[in-house]
């Protein structure tokens, strides 16, 4: 009693009320969390959500990178890759599961990395894309040169100042991304475009290109180990120097391009030979009012972002609906195909194991026929040798002491003869109307109704409903049912098989009538006792 007492006076949640304190506790408790894993399974939804899972030897967790954070990822997720996330664990009631949801990536440990790159080198430097004999150097002095950077780094200033120092040139720059997705991809539309321009143009075409960037992580500086990238370098017809990163940074675009230099102010340098080294105050008035430019554009940034923290988590209210619409629209697609295949197979069986009405209906009438004409033997049969009977009683006995005998006796044998015959009549009638009866209710569970609709049922060889096109072989011979009746038709692997007519069965011959010699039923065996008794008391 004392326990049930205690159980009644837990408070009674409902399950969204449990779910939704589940999903509090779990956000709280692991607002920010750091996972390292192996990716399996990642899916891109249609509303460009990434869904996968992080394994390691004996667990398993989901996880979700939302589309804006997935456009920001330096890695793009693939299967079996080894990585560290960071983000924030939740729950999704709509399946009773926890989930981490992915803020950033990155791969695990610079060894998996380093390996990947050490594998694409020697691939590609045994195409020969590295060979020191396909090299150029660059002219002494071009008249214009061709960056590829990013238009926003100190990188191409760095450049342009070293060129202005040296000896200044003209410069065209193609702005692109040097890190995270779309960036090698854009590096190669650079060198390719600065390759395609006419000489003799509008815009100059320039005498070398410079393809750098500053110094980074190995995962900041991935793009430019991309196979496109190097290959389109090897592929450059204008002289390239190649300056990524710092001195110690080694890119597979170093070894493809024709000029290797450790920094990109090295490559400006290696461009251009030495000029009086004029303008150090114009550059450390620019440097002076860039720093300014820098610090201001960073206390502003730090202002938005501490207003930005006021503001509610958007992704946050939207993650649930986001997935459980997901969820819906996967089941949505493949619940039209499982109803549809499963109504067919049930109607399949169901037709397999109906027969045809008209058949049950002409074997009851065969039936019916055969017991007719069995009593209308029964019945001649019966009114002949009655007809005998009286014919020699009459030859033996005297007439005027068996008249009123027979008169009686012959009442008797027209009542039993009218008595027999209604016997018959009601007998026929009863099996008629049970026959009507059974036809019925065969009709209206007859898949002939459906046929009716326009449907037909088709069977192979051996009889047997085929439910599915892929079960018919080519040539086999097909029976095809419909409402009025059979035809036959060769499957020929196309939409116009020729079909021809299937004769119906012929009904069952009439059984033939009992013969004579067979055994008298029990009345007529009465009836001969009676005369026999009748004899014996004359």
């Amino acid at each position: 009693m004392t326990g049930s007492s205690s159980a009644h006076n837990l408070p009674e949640l409902s399950v969204s009320e449990l779910s939704g304190a589940l999903k509090r506790t779990v956000e709280e408790a692991f607002s920010r969390v750091r996972l390292r894993g192996e990716i399996s399974q990642p899916k891109v939804a249609g509303s460009g959500h990434c869904y996968l899972r992080l394994k390691d030897e004996t667990a398993v967790i989901d996880a979700i990178i939302w589309r804006g954070t997935m456009n920001k990822l330096s890695l793009r997720p693939e299967e079996g890759m080894e990585v560290i996330v960071t983000g924030k664990l939740t729950t999704y009631p709509g399946r009773s599961s926890y989930q981490i949801i992915v803020e950033d990536m990155e791969l695990a440990g610079e060894g998996a990395l380093l390996k990947l790159l050490e594998d694409r080198r020697r691939r590609l430097a045994a195409e020969g894309l590295f060979d020191p004999a396909r090299k150029r150097r660059p002219p002494f002095l071009p008249q214009v040169i061709g960056v590829v950077t990013s238009p926003t780094g100190a990188v191409i200033r760095d450049i342009l100042h070293r060129i202005s120092d040296r000896f200044p040139r003209r410069v065209l720059v193609w702005p692109v991304k040097v890190q995270g997705e779309g960036a090698a991809e854009e590096i190669v539309r650079a060198i390719q475009g600065f390759n395609a321009l006419p000489e003799g143009g509008a815009i100059p075409r320039p005498d070398v290109l410079i393809v750098a960037r500053g110094g980074g992580s190995l995962e900041d500086l991935m793009a430019f180990n991309g196979e496109a990238v190097v290959r389109a370098a090897a592929e450059s017809a204008i002289p390239l120097i190649s300056a990524v990163g710092h001195e110690t940074d080694v890119t597979l675009i170093d070894h493809a391009a024709d000029l290797r230099a450790p920094t990109p102010t090295g490559a400006a340098e290696m461009a251009v030979p030495v000029r009086m080294e004029l303008l150090a105050q114009v550059g450390e008035t620019g440097s002076r009012m860039e720093g300014a430019v820098g610090r201001l554009l960073i206390d502003r940034a730090m202002r938005l972002e501490g207003l930005s923290r006021g503001l509610p988590d958007l992704d946050r209210l939207l993650a649930d609906a986001v997935q459980r619409l997901d969820d819906r629209a996967e089941r949505l697609a493949a619940a039209p195909h499982r109803l549809i295949e499963q109504r067919t197979l049930a109607l399949g069986q169901m037709a397999a194991r109906l027969r045809r009405p008209g058949e049950l209906i002409d074997r009851k009438a065969q039936d019916l026929d055969r017991s007719a004409l069995a009593l209308r033997g029964a019945m001649i049969r019966l009114g002949d040798q009655a007809q005998r009977s009286l014919i020699t009683l009459s030859d033996r006995l005297r007439p005027e002491r068996i008249t009123g005998r027979l008169e009686r006796e012959g009442r008797s044998l027209e009542g039993l003869a009218d008595r027999l015959a209604g016997w018959g009549r009601r007998d026929l009638d009863r099996r008629a109307e049970r026959l009507a009866g059974l036809a019925a209710r065969l009709e209206s569970v007859s898949h002939h109704r459906v046929l009716e609709r326009g449907y037909a049922v088709v069977r192979d060889e051996a009889g047997q409903v085929l439910t599915e096109a892929k079960g018919v072989i080519p040539g086999a011979t097909l029976s095809l049912e419909f409402k009025d009746g059979l035809r036959r038709a060769i499957a020929d692997g196309g939409e116009g098989a020729a079909a021809s007519p299937i004769p119906q069965a012929d009904p069952l011959p009439p059984s033939t009538p009992p013969a004579e010699g067979r055994r008298k039923s029990g009345t007529q065996k009465g009836r001969d006792k009676r005369q026999r008794d009748f004899l014996d008391d004359l």
